[in-house]
């Protein structure tokens, strides 16, 4: 079981004035095998973003932290560069995987500033803040996701021998 947290960005959603759906659809999406464990909607400030992340990974040791929103152009999209402030290893492939996957249904997925990182021993993965954006970035991951938690946890076989 994968001790997971979603952390949505979001100034409506913080403030109580917009219904947050696509944490819930993360965490609809992630089923048996994943458990949340954590769940926050927070504005896109950055020091607010990083803490959040810090506390996650440094006190919460959580396994997995999915964020959504932010991850765009706007002045207000700041998710990326908390993230990288926060994690100590990028995982590069993961949003590499997602774009390429959005970009077979949208040119406009390439505009993702979106990463993926390692903090410890969480896998931090940034997700857009739509409905459609969090399931086809899902569609994408989680076929591959589980393995690469079981890594990081040091529980996977050794390559090769699968």
């Amino acid at each position: 079981m994968f001790r997971t947290g979603i952390l949505v960005m979001s100034d409506k959603g913080a403030r109580g004035e917009r219904e947050d759906l696509s944490g819930k659809k993360i965490e609809e999406m992630l089923g048996p095998g994943y458990s949340v464990e954590y769940y926050e909607i927070v504005p896109d400030e950055k020091d607010i973003i990083a803490e959040k992340l810090r506390h996650a990974c440094d006190i919460q040791r959580l396994d997995l932290v999915l964020t959504s929103g932010g991850t765009g152009f706007s002045n207000r999209d700041v998710t990326p560069d908390a993230t990288l402030e926060v994690i100590e290893k990028l995982a590069p492939g993961i949003p590499e995987a997602i774009r390429y996957y959005g970009l077979q249904k949208t040119p406009k997925a390439m505009l993702s500033r979106a990463v993926a990182g390692i903090r410890g021993k969480t896998l931090i993965i940034n997700m857009p803040g739509s409905v459609k954006g969090v399931r086809e970035s899902l569609e994408a991951i989680l076929p591959a996701l589980g393995h690469g938690l079981e890594i990081l946890a040091g529980s996977a076989g050794e390559c090769g021998q699968e």
